[in-house]
């Protein structure tokens, strides 16, 4: 059997047993179609069945989560885990509250977690959960209780040294403050490293909060050097205003660029003069308002409804961040239309197939999201081992160790891909040398 043969051979088996779960079959054709190299080169590895136990979650969690509204009615909610693969170390991975989450997602999230955490070089495995309860238009004391009943069930199978989950989609600080305390209430313990994400005057990390969309910018900038080329003096469309956007368009300013769009779920907003981003941050993390209300303290700026819409701005680099599936093939081609130079993702996988093949058809340089967006993910490992430490780095010190990071994991693909023949194509680079670290170690563990 040749390595070709093999990963039809799986993709099938995978197929089979997970019928319906559109979004974790889509992911794992998208890694394993770029794997084919690696068993022609090495077709050892075919007898280890390493995609049969790569494609199987050691582990998947689903509970309900029951938790009495503010007008006093019981709501129940669907709640997740899926520990995907221990071969680097404990599962690591975010929770996401959205109405969307289903089991399909999770794992689909999980899959995608093995390799990004692998791509950053910490002892991390994969790992993702969540619940399909959604925080906007909650109150306080309704997501207080929701975490609460959540963390209730979730904290049997989760531990410093076993899982540690940490924010995603609709779970940010609040929401982890609520988990955590309750954690150790039950547990009657103080397990800093249980959960990541948390306050600075709790065991947070700084640079956490700026950390995947820093990341996904120090990625960018390395992808645009190749070329010669850098954020100065570009147009820059950002999708969602939610943290990695919010910190994606903060440092692509302070590296010479002008942000000229951003959206949420209603619409997006354009500013050809550039974003203003303390008014971006006062409307999304203070008051938690909709994206259209820019328009009113802004003069000339213009709110479109339906946030799709965005990629038809013209601009140099477009940095997807909102979700996953946010930029299809349609949109895809009215970026290159538009002479869109780089695309890099800041969600996960916010672009389909066809639309990443027409980027790489067309030679614009393209990140794929488990490469230039694992700062998050990165810092969140170094926020596990000032907590082990118990003991804080400075905000440069963190944010020098996230650069670095970001850099290797954009030098560790590029060759990648060149040593398996796809040239500068970063997807294909990502999805081997994450593969590569991770079928070591689960070579050198034997058949569990």
């Amino acid at each position: 059997m040749n390595g070709s043969e093999y990963v039809q051979l799986v993709l099938n088996q995978v197929e089979r047993r997970n019928i319906g779960e559109t979004e974790f079959l889509e992911a794992v054709k998208e890694v394993l179609t770029c794997l084919t190299p690696v068993f022609e080169k090495n077709p050892e590895l075919i007898e280890a069945g390493l995609l049969e136990r790569l494609t199987e979650p050691e582990r998947v969690i689903s509970f309900r989560v029951p938790w009495v509204d503010d007008s006093g009615k019981v709501q129940v909610n669907r709640g997740f885990r899926v520990q995907f693969n221990s071969a680097l170390g404990p599962y690591k991975g975010g929770l996401r509250f959205h109405a969307s989450v289903n089991q399909s997602i999770i794992k689909f999230l999980g899959f995608e977690q093995i390799f990004k955490n692998s791509l950053t070089g910490l002892p991390i495995g994969g790992g993702k959960g969540g619940s399909d309860f959604d925080p906007k238009g909650k109150s306080d004391n309704e997501v207080m209780r929701f975490c609460q009943a959540f963390i209730s069930e979730l904290q049997k199978y989760i531990g410093a040294d076993l899982d540690i989950p940490a924010g995603d989609i609709g779970v940010g600080a609040r929401e982890i403050g609520y988990m955590y305390g309750y954690y150790n209430k039950i547990k009657n313990v103080r397990e800093q490293g249980v959960l990541t994400g948390k306050g600075l005057t709790y065991g947070g990390s700084l640079v956490r909060t700026q950390a995947t969309g820093y990341g996904l910018v120090y990625f960018t900038e390395e992808m645009l050097k190749d070329t010669h080329k850098s954020f100065k003096g570009k147009t820059v469309v950002v999708s969602g205003s939610g943290n990695v956007s919010i910190y994606a368009m903060e440092k692509a300013a302070e590296l010479g660029a002008k942000v000229i769009a951003c959206s949420d779920s209603n619409g997006y907003i354009i500013d050809e003069n550039g974003i203003q981003l303390n008014i971006v941050k006062e409307l999304k993390e203070i008051k938690r308002a909709r994206i259209k209300e820019y328009v009113e303290r802004v003069p000339g700026s213009k709110y479109v409804e339906g946030f799709t819409g965005i990629w038809t701005v013209k601009c140099d680099i477009a940095l997807p961040c909102a979700t996953q599936g946010e930029l299809d093939v349609t949109a895809a081609n009215s970026l290159v239309s538009n002479g869109v130079i780089a695309v890099a993702e800041g969600a996960n996988m916010p672009c389909s197939q066809d639309a990443v093949n027409v980027f790489i058809e067309n030679d614009i340089l393209f990140a794929p999201g488990k490469a230039s967006n694992a700062g998050g993910v990165a810092c969140s490992a170094l926020e596990m081992s000032q907590n082990s430490m118990r003991y804080s780095w400075t905000f440069e010190e963190v944010d020098s160790k996230l650069q670095q990071i970001m850099e290797d994991i954009y030098k560790n693909a590029k060759e990648a891909a060149i040593e398996y023949g796809s040239d500068n194509n970063l997807v294909v680079g990502a999805n081997i040398a994450g593969f590569l670290k991770v079928s070591t170690a689960m070579m050198a563990h034997g058949i569990v």
